[in-house]
């Protein structure tokens, strides 16, 4: 797992301090090793975290001609079949990086050459000879990478405070992307909170010369997915070897893994996949808030670890400890998100990387195999959404700014952009096949949309800001494809979602807790809200100066007053704190990391005060 960074130029030769910069911006992404090539008008930096050949995996990687030059994100599961099909046809590799791969892959089989790569990356590819850049990134968006075209070239980095070393200005903000953030947590699809700055989007490849694009690729999308006619058996038989498959290769490293165990189903499943094929206890890591009002799933977790003889550990902040993780997470998702969840994960990879440098964890289990409960309820409920909000059956209709609130809180500027925030839920309902059911259609724009811009988010950023590489199994391609192409009956029936999965582990974990009701991932955060921490919001959010571009400071004076008794109140007011905190990290570019445990409300009034002095 690793940092990448660069710069194409149409004419200028690449300023070295300033890619310099951009390498510097992203050193938690890889605190062990750096490099840098610059070739003219194009040059590209690394920060390296060593998981696979420690000692000879320095990047930029080379072609031994000179000619192929590659920076890459990420691990690429089947290097060892490709490098031996690679090697039989004549290629010399010089070094053992599962990176090394993707040079010779496109060197053999040319604009094919992403179809044979399977794993989760974001990779930049220089060829000198063709004076061409290609920016790829795996299929699921597991890894990220953004670019920013400008007059005088173009500029990528795997995380935005990275990209802004190298812009000739800062970007303003985006009001389409922060009604989006506001109302649905997140800005989707290229679109980020900032004007002229995109995301390369999962499965897709841009090839670049003489810094510009000249052309956008998508190599792969969950659309080319066929759907399944399988019965349980076979549709069994086919996951056991497939699942071996998948859990064999994403074992690969050298370097030892842990495991992020929650009480769910997802991370019981992959413990025990886990547990099967190593003879070491596996170390795993819980979250829990005991003394809160949220109930913790501590005694699930360790019901699997003892089931399992995992090495366990828990981790139990308390309630202030988890707001003051909060300017950390921002600072580190630096692109604008909205997940309770950011908060405890960042803790838990605090502590896992004080140990490991890998942990594998579930996400993706619940959008591929069906598990969540907006994807079974009821027919009534969603005809009724969907006469509110046509478009999508009713499927992800309401934001979370509601009622009367949008005008209360939000400047005509911000309005305005409320009518467009609903439309890639429409136009990914209208694009998926004609084949596909409803079901199908709700799992396909969770997995294009929620999965890669707000969970895999944190699921990369939270880890990589304490250096700590993720694995997402259920998120490799061949996984996702079967579950989405599975048949509805075999993934959703009376009223339980996520039955495959579920009567496919049930021969390694006991079925009541499989079949238990779903409990999700909650974390306190009413219990922040007491009367002195309201008192200091209302004294120092309303006439904050980042918001005023956007919020009526008499709307955010009402909201604070009333959140515990507006239904959102609590989710209304901590998008606005989280925007506010994120702005104040975007003015600085980023530079200034917080400590892990730091308070939120104080860096807000330093940060207004001295606008006001």
């Amino acid at each position: 797992m690793c940092g990448i960074v660069g710069l194409y130029n149409r004419q200028a030769p690449v300023d070295r301090r300033a890619l310099e910069a951009g390498v510097a911006r992203l050193a938690h992404r890889g605190p062990d090793d750096r490099g840098t090539f610059i070739d003219g008008s194009f040059g590209m930096g690394h920060t390296r975290l060593s998981i696979i050949d420690l000692a000879g995996g320095h990047q930029p990687l080379r072609t031994a001609d000179g000619q192929l030059t590659l920076i890459a994100n990420g691990e690429i599961y089947n290097f060892i079949e490709l490098r031996a099909d690679l090697e039989a046809r004549g290629h010399r590799f010089l070094t053992h990086s599962d990176s090394e791969v993707i040079l010779h892959a496109y060197r053999e089989y040319g604009e094919g050459f992403l179809t044979q790569i399977q794993g989760m990356f974001a990779f930049a590819l220089y060829d000198a000879v063709q004076k061409r850049l290609i920016l790829a990134r795996d299929r699921l968006g597991i890894k990220p990478l953004f670019f920013a075209p400008q007059a005088s070239g173009i500029a990528f980095a795997s995380e935005i405070k990275g990209l802004l070393q190298l812009l000739n200005e800062q970007p303003p903000i985006d009001p389409l992307g922060l009604a989006a953030y506001l109302q649905n947590q997140f800005a989707t699809g290229s679109r980020t909170l900032l004007q002229g700055v995109e995301r390369v989007l999962p499965g897709e490849a841009l090839w670049i010369e003489r810094g510009q694009v000249v052309r956008r690729q998508r190599y792969w999308s969950p659309q080319q997915v066929q759907p399944l006619d399988l019965g349980y058996a076979e549709a069994a038989a086919r996951f056991d070897e497939l699942m071996d498959q998948v859990i064999v290769q994403h074992m690969r490293a050298d370097v030892p893994f842990g495991l992020f165990l929650s009480g769910g189903v997802d991370s019981a499943v992959l413990l025990a996949a886990l547990s099967r094929r190593t003879d070491e206890p596996i170390r795993t890591f819980s979250v829990g808030f005991p003394g809160t009002s949220v109930k913790d799933e501590l005694p699930l977790a360790q019901q699997m670890a003892r089931r399992f003889g995992s090495r366990h550990r828990e981790i139990q902040p308390q309630a202030r400890d988890i707001l003051h993780s909060l300017p950390l997470t921002i600072w580190a998702a630096d692109e604008l998100m909205r997940d309770n969840a950011n908060l405890p994960t960042a803790l838990l990879a605090q502590a896992a990387s004080q140990e490991l440098k890998v942990v594998f964890s579930g996400e993706g289990g619940d959008e591929v195999f069906a598990g969540y409960g907006r994807y079974h309820s009821s027919p009534w409920e969603r005809w009724f959404k969907g006469l509110l909000a046509p478009g999508s059956k009713g499927f992800r209709t309401r934001g979370t700014f509601r009622g009367p609130w949008p005008g209360k809180l939000f400047t005509p500027t911000l309005l305005a952009q409320l009518p467009a925030v609903r439309q890639p839920v429409v136009d990914a309902w209208r694009q998926a096949p004609t084949a596909w059911s409803d079901l199908q259609r709700m799992q396909y724009i969770d997995l294009t949309q929620a999965l890669p811009d707000n969970l895999l988010v944190k699921a990369d950023r939270m880890l990589m800001a304490w250096a700590l590489e993720g694995r997402v199994p259920f998120l490799d391609h061949r996984l996702v494809e079967f579950g989405l192409g599975l048949p509805d009956r075999l993934k959703v029936a009376g009223g339980v979602g996520k039955l495959f999965l579920k009567r496919w582990a049930a021969r390694d974990i006991p079925e009541d807790y499989l079949f238990t009701r779903k409990r999700g991932f909650h974390v306190p955060m009413g219990d922040w809200q007491d009367a002195d921490l309201l008192s200091r919001l209302s004294r120092v959010l309303p006439e904050h100066p980042v918001l005023r571009p956007w919020f009526r400071p008499e709307g955010v004076r009402e909201l604070i007053a009333r959140c515990r008794e507006v239904p959102k109140g609590s989710a209304m007011l901590w998008a606005i704190v989280q925007f506010a905190l994120w702005n104040r990290f975007l003015r600085q570019g980023f530079s200034e990391r917080p400590p892990a445990l730091a308070d939120p409300l104080a860096l807000l009034e330093d940060w207004g005060g001295a606008h006001r002095r």
